[in-house]
């Protein structure tokens, strides 16, 4: 029987990419089964099918495959492969291989390396004349040994790659509080947006393929989307601010989820989308990494400092009346994100986590973005290694200076602290709602070698440390238990003197409102007294603060004794957050895949005020269909509830988390979930 070959046949080859088979086995099924979406490094299988009458024998009929990726793809910048069938698949170089017996179907495996660009690739059969077989995605992948970004255990890939729901925490030191984020990296058309976001930054439109060939390296695409997340200089997402001023976008505190806003991005030609804080863009950053498949996580650092001339100190300035007036600042807590990455470029140790910060805040190589550096590198100091260690080293381990800057120009230091900045590093547990504390992966803990050397030298203290106390005036800051938005409450000056002699001061105690990255607001109380009383309360009422906080509801208080003779300075500050009411979420019925489901939704108004425009807005990726149910529930009352029924279809089966947020006219920035094990 005569073989045919398939050069005769081309224009009649139907190509089955086996989207189904190849999604599910590469970890991609989430994204969908009608495209073939697939992890490099692992090998996928695709079936061609010849005209009838026409047989592929193997040994005997020829021909080659071409990758490509990039609108000028060469061979040398690794964006074009061209390829023939071999007996087995290679480690290092596109290939692909058959056992199909003759006849009109062949199975192919083809094999990608695990360092190859990724992003949206051609596929072409040439046999002289070359026919396309069709497009496909190729992604970062953690489940291969050989990839950059290789994770070994599951369930941190779970966690870090699949997860599209976390949490983002936000708040101070004494109140950590978690916020639900939806990352919904797999929702409908997120890929081809993070695609279209790596294909808008400017290296790709100064040199196309030379950054489509970078795309191989996840060091240079995190830099990339550092830098894409926030717009300061390029096409990029978000626009920050930190004003106060949201009236022509959408407030930072109301965002709930990524899919939104990279959406509106997308849909609007690129337009910037306003506005964005901190954890906005992190949570951006994070289901862009993941989507692409580099594992990433939300970080929270308490007490971040911004150190703007990189000496590594944060120097706070202040004038007689204890107004702010420096440069520097500590951030009531910062976001930003860590990735997991081999780092070739590095000597060896450098490889898992590495920071990464889309916030715009200083530039780095001319361009606002940050990182990635190693978290090993900035708990051990090395500060030249890449990227932009001296500035995340500054954020968790910068040291705090205060001066008092008098009105005939002297200068007089007030105090400083080397414990001020970088507490409670917090993320999100694997598997869990639970918060884990890294803060053991930036800086050196307590009991460390460095610590005890402190505590050696101040061993001559030792009686004054068996009462808890230190030589000199002592001042600091107590607050009440309950502190509930809407509330009137005490805080306390409270100064100890640990001297013999008797002490005459000038107490100015005051509380003004201030906003998460440290700025401050108007004054919301204030008392000013000669006195030795040890106790001083200053009285907070909501007449006072409550037309005037910020969603963030966080509360400055700042105490400064002056004392008489000799003239000396003292000051504390703390900073406090009022609490939340509870979203309450309760399901009505059994979860079930494809079938409607209702959720009850309410919240009690803890103001003494009534809310106006009351909205409750409602997502959850596999729940919602990638929508943002919206439901407007007019004014509600003081001590009054403000309630919805939410009705949706759950659309893919395990463990789903729904993000309920409530905004009003006096109240906003109120986040609730609920996980939700859809069955069958």
């Amino acid at each position: 029987m005569q073989v045919s070959g398939l050069c005769e046949s081309l224009l009649h080859i139907r190509c089955d990419l086996e989207s189904r088979i190849n999604n599910t086995t590469h970890h991609t099924d989430q994204n969908g089964l009608d495209r073939l979406i697939v992890r490099r490094g692992l090998p996928f299988t695709i079936t061609l099918h010849l005209r009838s009458g026409s047989q592929f024998q193997a040994g005997v009929s020829t021909f080659r495959l071409i990758v490509e990726i990039g609108p000028l793809p060469k061979e040398q910048s690794g964006t074009k492969s061209t390829f023939s069938l071999t007996d087995s698949a290679s480690k290092t170089a596109w290939s692909a291989s058959t056992t199909s017996p003759p006849g009109n179907v062949v199975s192919l495996s083809v094999s990608s390396p695990p360092d190859v660009p990724i992003g949206l690739y051609s596929l072409t059969l040439d046999q002289g004349q070359k026919v396309k077989l069709g497009e496909f995605v190729l992604l970062f992948n953690p489940w291969c040994a050989k990839d950059a970004v290789y994770m070994e255990e599951e369930r941190d890939r779970q966690e870090y790659v699949l997860s599209q729901a976390g949490l983002i925490y936000k708040g101070t030191t004494k109140r950590i509080k978690a916020s639900p984020w939806t990352f919904g990296q797999f929702e409908p058309g997120m890929l081809d947006i993070c695609l279209k976001l790596l294909d808008e930054n400017p290296k790709y439109s100064s040199d196309a393929d030379a950054d489509c060939s970078g795309r191989r390296n996840p060091v240079y695409v995190t830099r990339v989307i550092s830098a894409m997340i926030n717009s300061n200089d390029d096409k990029g997402v978000l626009v920050g601010n930190w004003s106060g001023d949201y009236d022509d976008g959408v407030r930072p505190s109301h965002w709930t989820d990524s899919v939104a806003i990279l959406h509106q991005w997308a849909d609007n030609c690129c337009q910037r989308v306003r506005y964005g804080q901190c954890w906005v863009f992190a949570a951006v950053a994070c289901t862009v990494s993941r989507a692409l498949g580099i594992p990433c996580r939300v970080v929270t650092n308490f007490g971040s400092a911004h150190d703007t001339n990189s000496n590594l100190l944060i120097e706070f300035l202040y004038d007689e009346d204890g107004n702010d007036i420096s440069d520097d600042s500590v951030w009531n807590f910062h976001v930003w994100v860590d990735n997991w990455m081999a780092r070739p470029d590095l000597d060896a140790g450098y490889d898992g986590w590495q920071a990464s910060d889309p916030t715009p805040q200083e530039k780095s190589e001319g361009v606002f973005c940050c990182g990635p550096v190693p978290l090993k590198a900035i708990k051990e100091g090395e500060l030249n290694l890449k990227y932009d260690a001296p500035f995340v080293f500054a954020e968790v381990n910068a040291d705090v200076v205060e001066y008092v800057k008098l009105t005939n120009g002297r200068m007089v230091k007030m105090g400083g602290s080397s414990m001020d900045v970088g507490h409670f590093i917090s993320t999100k547990a694997v598997g869990s709602d639970e918060r884990h504390d890294i803060t053991h992966l930036y800086k050196h803990p307590e009991g460390s070698l460095q610590e005890r050397e402190v505590y050696e030298r101040a061993k001559h203290h030792n009686d004054l440390q068996q009462k808890g106390q230190e030589p000199g005036l002592k001042v600091k800051i107590k607050v009440s238990p309950d502190m509930d938005i809407g509330a009137d409450f005490d805080v306390f000056a409270v100064i100890a003197n640990n001297t013999e002699a008797d002490k005459t001061c000038r107490v100015m105690f005051y509380a003004r409102i201030v906003s998460y990255d440290g700025k401050p607001g108007a004054n919301c109380g204030f008392i000013e007294d000669l006195t030795m009383e040890k106790r001083l309360p200053l009285r907070l009422e909501y007449v006072d603060y409550g037309d005037t906080i910020k969603s963030d509801r966080l509360i400055q208080l700042v105490l400064i004794v002056i004392e008489s003779s000799p003239r000396e300075f003292h000051k504390a500050k703390r900073t406090i957050v009022l609490e939340n009411p509870d979203i309450a979420i309760k399901l009505l019925g059994e979860p079930r895949v494809n079938q409607k489901l209702s959720a009850q939704i309410s919240l009690e108004n803890p103001l003494p005020e009534p809310l106006q425009n009351c909205f409750f807005s409602v997502m959850g990726a596999g729940l919602t269909d990638g929508k943002i149910l919206i439901q407007n529930v007019g004014t509600v009352g003081p001590k009054q509830e403000a309630k919805y029924t939410v009705e949706f279809t759950p659309t893919s089966i395990g463990s789903r988390t729904l993000t309920v947020d409530f905004d009003s006219d006096k109240l906003s920035n109120i986040k609730g979930y609920l996980n939700i094990e859809i069955k069958e």
